[in-house]
């Protein structure tokens, strides 16, 4: 098995051990649903963060394609980051639309980049 393949796995794995805990004390009375909700949808952002830190650093042999997952990375970084901390710290509606929002804006900045540079690409 590869590297990668090793790292989500135990993102995935560490995801649902996460939940599974924090089930089990809220059963006990330690927390409360809502925060067993948080815990777990800011992990899943702080992976998205963790994705994103690991997207530049992968090997690419075209420069432009190095550029893009740069980008690409820094937006899913940023916007991994801020989902977490919504879901953290803001008051529920306000970590969905807002979460929701960040990894969204996130993306188009990614998608927004790659049509940008393939254009200056092709126009070359």
């Amino acid at each position: 098995m590869n590297r990668e393949a090793i790292n989500s796995l135990a993102w995935g794995v560490g995801i649902i051990a996460l939940a599974l805990v924090a089930s089990a004390a809220r059963k006990l009375g330690y927390i409360d649903g809502e925060t067993v909700t948080r815990l777990v949808i800011g992990a899943m952002g702080l992976m998205v963060a963790g994705l994103g830190n690991r997207m530049p650093k992968e090997f690419v042999p075209h420069p432009w394609a190095r550029r893009l997952r740069r980008v690409a990375g820094w937006s899913l970084v940023l916007s991994g980051i801020v989902y977490a901390a919504l879901w953290a710290f803001a008051p529920i509606q306000l970590a969905i639309w807002g979460g929701t929002a960040a990894v969204l804006l996130g993306i188009a900045v990614t998608i927004g980049y790659g049509v940008s540079l393939r254009a200056r690409v092709k126009g070359t």
